[in-house]
């Protein structure tokens, strides 16, 4: 039993990397000049979703809440590698994989972009919600 626990978790952590893979070559796609514009607002939006630290179905929720990072990731990534040409995603894999190489790219920009876009969102809920009681 043991065995095939840790053969499954072992598989888990392959996806897990392929996946952080594909979302850098999705991210590094988006800025190549090839990319289209609808694939270019796609890529973002499934890029800016993977690392958002702010799930569609809260991880707390019992099965449905890690269902978001199972199902809508993957997808996401795999319908926007369908959008890009091909000639451009090779370059992106390479390009990826030699600086996956040098270590974890760190992409703070990104963060701070990420984390304001929700504490934007936040904020107007939180005043909609204020307005709503006070009327």
């Amino acid at each position: 039993m043991d065995r095939k626990r840790s053969r499954f978790f072992d598989w888990i952590k392959i996806k897990v990397r392929e996946i952080k893979k594909e979302i850098y070559v999705l991210a590094i796609a988006y800025r190549h000049p090839a990319t289209p514009w609808y694939a270019k607002v796609f890529t973002a939006i499934v890029v800016a979703y993977a690392f958002s630290p702010i799930d569609l179905v809260p991880d707390f929720i019992p099965i449905l809440g890690y269902l978001d990072d199972v199902i809508l990731v993957p997808l996401g990534i795999t319908l926007a590698l369908r959008m890009i040409p091909d000639e451009v995603l090779k370059e992106a894999r390479l390009h990826a994989v030699e600086e996956l190489e040098k270590g974890d790219p760190k992409n703070w920009w990104a963060g701070t972009i990420i984390i304001l876009i929700w504490v934007i969102l936040a904020a107007s809920t939180l005043l909609k919600i204020i307005r709503w009681f006070q009327d």
